[in-house]
């Protein structure tokens, strides 16, 4: 099976987190952290501030690593390194996604994340 190593930024302001909704692909709709693959020759963290740069037209701090996340869905295995984040600068500019939101402990089950970031949100609950 195919492994695809990816990043993604759990993006924190005033005891809030921004996720986001996938506008294209398989998992169109599935709310997400934000992120994207790594290419070949970037660390994971240089990958995190391409991809949100990319994505959101917002610069961000890479923080503390969550976890790697790996999981399998049915045509590929993910392998998802997961890093607080702040934002430095930027509007988190939506040009990729369908929607987002920023969203309080409590309310972190009320939208429909993907399997894999799932498993984040349940390590990001016990640790904050």
């Amino acid at each position: 099976m195919k492994t695809i190593n990816v990043v993604a930024a759990v993006i924190r302001h005033e005891n809030k987190i921004f996720a986001t909704q996938r506008g294209y692909g398989e998992f169109k709709d599935g709310w997400e952290f934000p992120g994207g693959k790594i290419e070949p020759g970037e660390t994971s963290q240089e990958a995190l501030v391409r991809e949100i740069q990319e994505e959101l037209e917002t610069v961000i701090k890479v923080g503390e690593r969550i976890a790697r996340i790996e999981y399998d869905y049915p045509a590929f295995h993910l392998s998802m390194d997961c890093f607080w984040a702040e934002v430095v600068s930027g509007d988190l500019v939506l040009r990729e996604h369908e929607a987002a939101r920023w969203l309080s402990k409590e309310e972190l089950y009320s939208v429909e994340w993907l399997p894999a970031d799932m498993e984040l949100i349940e390590k990001i609950k016990k640790i904050t």
